[in-house]
């Protein structure tokens, strides 16, 4: 089996797979690696005639702290070094369209899998992290849970999937409220909109994320308890209403931000955020 560098893959229980998220990146933070190796873990699992459910979780403390400023894919810091003109031309926009497509690739992989997925969300899920449970077939999360689509407060707007998928999962008013403001929310309010479909008590707080798991393979024993053909048939007939325009929207914003994402405001953004300050955007 291959090992991996941002994630471990395991076989907890009869017919489950489990992928963990690792980092390196503090929080789990999505870096060039994860990335890469999200799809190629769904893979794995999904052409295991063996695994009927997947489990994707993430280690320590949080699930994800989203994409990590600190590995970023340099196109994006090329379109985040506050010179828009120098990152205007026609081969620097291409490949920021190529590296958009593939990052879209690491939640649409969730999503294409035939595989059902069980994303299990404790302490931070904020921004690509949102775009990844998105894609899973079933979301559940502990007490701990926060989640934020935050690509707004970074002068970006969000490209991996969540303002495909959120409309179809907790409806367009509530979509367009989280995605303007890109304010954080807690498990609550995430049951109440419909993100997640239960919300785990903890009850070992000196063991973060346990009691989730536990919750999360036993949903997922059940799901593969069921006649595994047919549970890839009921999949399957609930994306194909939705995929179309998932599909749509995701090519899209790919081109909307390869056009656009080069912005002073994108700079400034990640300067106050490492230099822990409020931005002070101007619009270009």
């Amino acid at each position: 089996m291959k090992t991996f560098e941002s994630l471990e893959i395991s076989f907890p229980a009869n017919h489950v797979g489990h992928i963990l998220l690792t980092g390196p990146g503090k929080g789990n933070a999505m870096g060039v690696a994860m990335w890469r190796e999200i799809p190629e873990a769904i893979a794995q699992l999904d052409n295991n005639p063996d695994v009927r459910a997947i489990v994707v979780s993430g280690s320590d403390k949080n699930f994800t702290f989203g994409l990590d400023i600190m590995d970023p894919p340099k196109m994006i810091m090329g379109a985040a070094s506050g010179d828009a003109a120098a990152a205007g031309l026609a081969a620097e926009r291409t490949a920021l369209l190529d590296l958009i497509r593939q990052m879209q690739q690491a939640a649409t992989a969730l999503e294409k899998a035939s595989t059902p997925v069980i994303a299990a969300v404790h302490g931070w899920c904020i921004g690509g992290g949102v775009d990844l449970v998105s894609a899973a077939d079933i979301r559940i999360a502990d007490d701990t849970a926060k989640f934020s689509v935050r690509e707004i407060r970074l002068g970006i707007v969000a490209d991996m999937g969540s303002l495909a998928r959120l409309p179809h999962i907790i409806g367009d008013a509530a979509t367009r409220e989280l995605a303007l403001t890109g304010r954080d929310f807690t498990a609550e309010e995430a049951l109440r909109l419909g993100l997640i479909s239960r919300q785990v008590t903890v009850t070992k707080p000196e063991e973060p994320g346990a009691d989730l798991l536990a919750a999360a393979l036993e949903l997922a024993a059940e799901v593969a308890a069921q006649p595994p053909l047919v549970a890839r048939g009921v999949k399957d007939v609930l994306n194909h209403v939705r995929q179309p325009s998932v599909d749509a929207s995701n090519a899209y914003v790919a081109v909307w931000n390869s056009a656009f994402l080069p912005s002073e405001d994108l700079h400034e953004a990640l300067m106050a955020l490492a230099m822990k300050r409020a931005p002070e955007f101007k619009g270009r």
